[in-house]
């Protein structure tokens, strides 16, 4: 039996994976949307099989802990227990920054985990409550950008398994539509961010100072999504 998808969010990733498939999206802006505030939103997706958030507070070094306390965490316990009710089958979008370190040497006002922002902080406290909480669920952990490249330098000492958006929004449906479920990190070969935009701006500048939040390596263990791309 076909499985009917529903896209929340029309990001950058949202938009690139609607592009690709034709699913039908719900738009912050376009449905009027406030996630949240679930009453919003919940009747919208009553008749879809699979829901795929692309929803989340992005601005990586926004200060403001509410907002990404309030998209970040809060608005995924509604989704989660709203999927729940509905029997719906949950494709949640993460980060590879969750795997950045603990700041050293930590105080009472600092985040408490891993990196040193609250982007990181409210996502990996989502990623926890899918986990312990969803009935069904697919949690893809990575990170993609604009292409080509849109910044004039690139930091050669940033380490990942990031990759441009068509990419990564490539596997991540390859994932959906092969119905697999739990933990996956999405991601291609390890490679520093000026690699990667030397792959779409020829003349982008390298640059090995980056601000001391930004995370130098949010490299993952992508082998158990290989074995998964390999073997369709």
């Amino acid at each position: 039996m076909k499985m009917s998808k529903l896209i929340l969010g029309q990001g950058l990733l949202g938009r690139e994976i609607f592009n690709r498939t034709n699913w039908n999206y719900i738009s912050r802006k376009e449905n009027n949307i406030d996630f949240t505030k679930p009453e919003t939103y919940e009747y919208l997706i009553d008749t879809f099989d699979v829901i795929v958030n692309c929803i989340a507070h992005t601005d990586t070094y926004d200060k403001d802990r509410q907002k990404h306390w309030d998209i970040n965490y809060k608005g995924v316990i509604d989704l989660v227990d709203i999927c729940n009710r509905y029997d719906k089958k949950l494709v949640h979008i993460s980060t590879d920054y969750i795997y950045t370190n603990s700041r050293e040497d930590a105080s009472e006002e600092d985040v408490p985990v891993h990196c040193n922002n609250w982007y990181g902080y409210t996502k990996l406290l989502g990623d926890g409550y899918v986990q312990a909480k969803s009935n069904d669920f697919l949690l893809l952990r990575g990170t993609h950008k604009k292409e080509p490249f849109t910044y004039d330098k690139a930091w050669l000492n940033q380490v990942g398994n990031f990759d441009y958006v068509s990419v990564i929004s490539d596997l991540i449906i390859k994932l959906i539509d092969m119905d697999c479920s739990g933990v996956f990190n999405v991601g291609t070969e390890k490679k520093s961010m000026y690699d990667l935009a030397k792959k779409t701006k020829s003349d982008v500048k390298c640059d090995v100072y980056h601000p001391p939040s930004v995370p130098k390596n949010v490299s993952m263990d992508i082998t158990k999504l290989k074995g998964y791309i390999d073997e369709k």
